[in-house]
């Protein structure tokens, strides 16, 4: 082959010099790409098996947040501060402005009202305040106060089993306590506090220390209360409701069959109801210690005792809520049942006999030793359920007064009583619309409502932080309009957000 040189020699030596290696670069592709291929794999598997051959890694813990780290101090105490005399009293004619445009009844009727200052007494508004009113419900405020007195915020009633006449007999005595429960005690709750069962275990127990053997008859003792177990005062419609029944010194679930069901037919006789429950538990208990139970249960007829004569033999004993918790619960649900036992309660506690006349008697003493006239009230029960009752919206605002300023600190007890609009009792589900929303959970106050009575008393702290007690009531209205619910919740709300100077 003949070489060749200069430039043309030198393009075709390049040329077939190019040729020759991009040859050799083709043949050599396949083995270059196998190869990156393997890298690439190998990389992630050298990652995962390297820890095998160095060993583990450290571990970082991350650093918690200081919110979720257990505090290591008190937090500064936070709530509203204490009320002050400091605080600005309302001008009467600026809230006359605030009340008169809404105190009005939906239909026939008359509202009548009266504000005051808790503080000072001072009237801040007069509408007919002094005239007597059916006061439905709101009379149990009354109860309240006088049961507070009378028998003391702490104080409880006694369940007892007592030793009959003979070897074979047990007596469940009543002791006031009408909010007992079926079942064991329950230390947490107001309703059901003292358990039947709990009585019946302790009962046995007592029984088989004593040697007792073979068949008990259950007997009820409920000679506590006197005088006629139902108000005459009550209409019988109201009782054939629900709304009350004949009164005794024991009873289930306040005299109700079911404890969650508050409307409805009642127990029309609560201590024999309450015996047959204790029998059903006596009989339960008493079955591992050899102990049966007659059927049936009756009356104790309770024996006339000499001076000398020892009393009855207690086996066992249960103790119902404080008077501070009934009350309480009375408020809060507006319980006619319990209402009238407190105040004959109240009455036993004063000495009185245990019956209606005495309960009212008993209530318009406490009131006026509380320096509150009663010569113009006109009590016929202490719950509110009769038409013949007749107290002001004065009377009531100064009871209310009494409670949440009073110099008697006993009954401060019942504060806790008092509905919250729209959260609790029986105002749980009032002041939700626009007009009353503003209220709620500010106005505290005890409802009452019959056929054409509508009432709402109760205490506020008005916006410059003044707390003001108020009274208002309706008479004759339209029964069911239910505007005249709403002129007193927008009443008490206009109170509440009252910069009234």
């Amino acid at each position: 082959m003949k070489e060749t040189s200069g430039p043309a020699g030198f393009r075709a030596a390049f040329s077939g010099a190019f040729r020759r290696t991009y040859r050799r670069g083709l043949q050599a592709w396949p083995t270059a790409l196998l190869l990156a291929l393997i890298i690439v794999l190998a990389l992630p598997a050298g990652w995962l098996l390297a820890p095998a051959f160095v060993g583990p890694q450290p571990v970082t813990t991350p650093e918690t947040p200081s919110w979720q780290q257990a505090p290591t101090s008190l937090s500064a105490r936070q709530g509203l501060a204490p009320l002050t005399d400091s605080a600005p009293v309302p001008l009467p004619a600026a809230v006359a402005s605030q009340l008169e445009p809404v105190l009005k009844p939906d239909g026939g009727g008359t509202i009548t009202a009266l504000v005051q200052d808790a503080s000072t007494g001072q009237v801040l508004f007069d509408s007919g305040g002094s005239e007597n009113r059916i006061p439905a419900s709101n009379m149990k405020l009354l109860t309240a106060a006088a049961a507070l007195r009378a028998i003391g915020p702490e104080e409880r009633f006694s369940t007892t089993v007592v030793a009959g006449s003979s070897p074979d007999q047990v007596v469940l005595t009543g002791g006031g306590d009408v909010l007992l429960g079926a079942g064991e005690s329950a230390p947490d709750q107001v309703m059901g506090h003292a358990g039947l069962a709990t009585l019946a275990v302790a009962t046995v127990a007592e029984l088989q220390e004593n040697g007792a053997t073979g068949e008990l008859k259950v007997l009820v003792d409920d000679s506590l209360f006197s005088g006629p177990s139902l108000n005459p005062a009550w209409a019988s419609g109201d009782v054939e409701a629900g709304e009350v029944a004949p009164l005794f010194p024991l009873a289930l679930n306040s005299a109700r069959f079911d404890p969650a069901v508050t409307t409805g037919p009642r127990p029309q006789d609560s201590a024999i109801a309450a015996a047959e429950a204790f029998a059903a538990q006596l009989k339960a208990a008493g079955a591992a210690a050899g102990l049966t139970v007659a059927t049936g249960v009756g009356r104790y007829t309770v024996p006339e005792r000499g001076e000398s004569d020892a009393a009855p033999t207690v086996l066992a004993e249960v103790q119902s809520a404080t008077v501070r918790e009934q009350v309480d619960l009375m408020l809060q649900t507006s319980d006619n049942y319990l209402a009238e036992v407190l105040g004959r309660m109240a009455a036993a506690a004063e000495g009185q006999p245990a019956s209606n006349d005495a309960a009212t008697t008993t209530v318009r003493a406490q009131l006026t030793e509380l320096g509150i006239p009663t010569d113009t009230m006109r009590l016929a029960d202490v719950s509110g359920l009769a038409l013949d009752n007749q107290v002001s919206a004065r009377q009531f605002a100064e009871v209310v007064r009494a409670i949440t300023s009073g110099t008697d600190l006993r009954l401060r007890a019942a504060l806790a009583g008092f509905p919250v609009a729209g959260l609790t009792g029986t105002l749980d589900t009032r002041y939700g619309d626009s007009s009353t929303a503003r209220g709620a959970g500010l106005v505290r106050a005890k409802t009452g409502t019959l056929n054409s009575v509508i009432a709402l008393s109760g205490y506020v702290v008005d916006a410059d932080g003044r707390l003001l007690v108020f009274s208002f009531i309706g008479n004759g209205l339209t029964p069911g309009a239910a505007g005249n619910k709403e002129a007193l919740d927008r009443a008490a709300t206009a109170l509440a957000a009252c910069g009234c100077r």
